[in-house]
């Protein structure tokens, strides 16, 4: 019989090794793409083997996917950081603004494998409940926003909390995503660290601006 401790182990290791086929998986696939990427590059760069990568994920598809998944938690866990009990309705929203933009900021491989995905209309993530079942947490996060300012009077508009939510992905995830065209375009770098703190006000002025019908923002 197997000792408990040993046993413990083992899905510690399974885990970690798990967890690091995917941090590879993931920058392979932002930088190459879905069709691009291959897993016996992933494999070379972890110094393991193919047969040890679909071991775990089971083929190509299934280890996009759940890349795909480990992204967008780490965007909804962000989120969730937003303490809406303790921030009035005008703090609460802009602190969930600029914690998106924070997040796509820091996580530029999240909006390249977004941009992916959709290039591939959603036909992979499609395939993933846990995916589908993550949009809820930051809906009801900007309901509860929502709700708490219309009761405070902050907020005027009728607002939905789905275009709230891509009002300020729309911002964030355009500044990273479209940076390189952008610049060529206008001649500025959008991402550049002198642009960086007026934009992150800039989005959280104009959801407060929006929601509270064009009063000047707190």
């Amino acid at each position: 019989m197997t000792p408990q401790p040993v046993a413990s182990e083992r899905r510690r290791d399974a885990e970690r090794t798990k967890a690091e086929i995917l941090e590879v998986a993931q920058r392979e696939f932002a930088r190459q793409g879905y069709a691009g990427a291959r897993v016996d590059e992933i494999a070379a760069l972890m110094r393991t083997t193919k047969r040890m990568i679909y071991y775990y994920f089971g083929s190509k598809e299934r280890l996009y996917i759940a890349v795909l998944e480990k992204a967008y938690r780490e965007v909804r866990e962000a989120e969730r950081r937003v303490d809406v009990n303790h921030l009035n309705p005008v703090e609460a929203i802009r602190t969930l603004a600029e914690i998106t933009f924070d997040h796509h900021d820091a996580h530029r491989d999240f909006i390249k494998l977004v941009s992916i995905e959709n290039i591939h209309e959603a036909r992979h993530i499609g395939k993933s409940e846990a995916v589908a079942n993550l949009g809820t947490p930051v809906l009801g996060l900007i309901e509860r926003i929502l709700e708490a300012g219309k009761a405070s009077g902050d907020f005027v508009t009728e607002a939905d909390a789905i275009d709230v939510h891509m009002m300020i992905s729309a911002f964030c995830f355009f500044r990273v995503a479209n940076q390189h065209t952008f610049r060529v375009l206008f001649g500025r770098d959008m991402t550049a660290p002198e642009h960086r703190a007026r934009l992150r006000r800039m989005v959280g002025d104009m959801v407060v601006r929006y929601l509270r019908g064009d009063r000047d923002p707190a």
